[in-house]
């Protein structure tokens, strides 16, 4: 996961659970990050079509949709940055070994997959949905 999508999460929820405009500043003090960092995903929520942006002294962002059919798949790809993925090839694909040739294709078919399989799971969750978990005070299986 990046901190970007976590961020895009978090705000959204934040923003949705407010139902007002904010500023990056207010955004970025609960999420506890800077405003700039705050600013460059929210312009991606903005592009993917998730928020509203007003300008002026009550300036801000706004959460427009319906926080039941805003999947965090629809979040992930308005980020638009993997979920999984690595930082780091072993091997080199110049080498004579199979094993060193070969092991970055490999892997970056495995981390493909589990992508996209955490992608199909983050079809199920919606803005609603961590609402609902934040506000009830009940623990997610996940938490557990």
């Amino acid at each position: 996961m990046t901190g970007e999508f976590t961020i895009a999460v978090h705000a959204l929820v934040y923003l949705n659970h407010k139902g007002t405009t904010l500023s990056s500043e207010e955004l970025s003090q609960n999420v506890c990050t800077n405003p700039a960092r705050v600013r460059k995903v929210m312009a991606m929520l903005k592009k993917g079509g998730l928020i509203e942006t007003k300008e002026g002294a009550e300036g801000g962002y706004r959460f427009c949709l319906d926080p039941g059919e805003v999947t965090l798949r629809r979040i992930d790809e308005a980020v638009g940055v993997p979920l999984v993925s690595a930082s780091w090839r072993s091997g080199n694909v110049d080498k004579k070994c199979l094993v060193a040739s070969g092991m970055g294709r490999i892997m970056d078919g495995i981390y493909g997959e589990l992508d996209e399989l955490c992608k199909r799971r983050l079809e199920g969750i919606t803005v609603k949905d961590i609402d609902r978990v934040i506000f009830s005070g009940k623990r997610t299986a996940q938490e557990r």
